[in-house]
């Protein structure tokens, strides 16, 4: 369970420029919860992802994962059970590098760095039956580089990285943007196939309505830094697509 309790953020408090980008933000979010957030730019959605990835700390309130404060963990330990999924297909890649050798960076990502890791048959072979499970033939481009990949391809495997090991929450901000629908499709589906098989906590921003319709058993509304509306499961398989529309209205 992730229980956001009065948390607060303001960006260049006190300045010209201030942003007041949460206001107290009371939040409770279930142990295999899969959230679709959606909000108008700058109403707060991926400042709360932020908060609970630890890039930026809450000037109020407490963050709690199983009833453990997590406020004073460093970005880098909250790793171990958060990983984040972002807009830009390139982040969270070592474009560089080939398919198998970022495999290898995100297999260590939560273990004590050794050379050693993932450089065997054994690693190439369950990298190559955990990737087949994409459908999308890229098993067969192991040793290519992943900056040749397209979009979705890369996100596609960006995605396979980002839950492996011991994450327990999936942080998902805007992750279809950059991709054409076909592609975007894909990662959808994706996410909700790993959502059920490994019991994730998934919090996912999206601009996309049909997507925000169409996945997730909860759906939450930001508007100006505060929740404007939040559907449990029953009330958003109710809610229609136009209806969803006029909440922007």
């Amino acid at each position: 369970m992730i229980l956001f309790s009065h948390i607060c953020k303001t960006f260049n408090p006190g300045k010209e420029d201030e942003v007041r980008a949460l206001k107290p933000i009371d939040l409770e979010i279930q142990r295999g919860d899969f959230v679709i957030i959606v909000g108008s730019n700058g109403s707060g959605k991926s400042t709360l992802l932020n908060l609970l990835q630890g890039s930026e700390m809450a000037d109020e309130g407490k963050i709690l994962i199983n009833n453990k404060d997590i406020g004073h963990l460093a970005e880098h330990k909250r790793s171990r059970f958060i990983s984040r999924v972002f807009q830009n297909p390139s982040m969270g890649i070592a474009a560089e590098l080939t398919v198998l050798e970022n495999f290898r960076l995100a297999a260590i990502r939560t273990k004590s760095k050794s050379v050693f890791i993932g450089n065997d048959a054994s690693f190439r072979k369950r990298a190559e039956e955990k990737i087949k499970t994409l459908d999308l033939g890229l098993e067969k481009k192991l040793d290519q580089r992943m900056g040749s990949l397209s979009g979705g391809q890369r996100q596609a495997l960006t995605l396979l990285m980002a839950v492996m090991d011991e994450t327990k929450v999936l942080l998902m901000d805007e992750p279809t943007a950059a991709l054409d629908p076909r592609s975007s499709e894909v990662i959808m589906q994706l996410t909700e196939k790993l959502q059920t098989e490994m019991q994730l906590t998934v919090l996912l921003v999206t601009h996309d309505m049909k997507s925000a319709h169409r996945y997730g058993n909860r759906l939450i509304q930001f508007k100006e830094g505060q929740i404007s509306k939040d559907l449990k499961e029953q009330d958003k398989k109710s809610l229609s697509l136009p209806e969803l529309w006029q909440w922007f209205s």
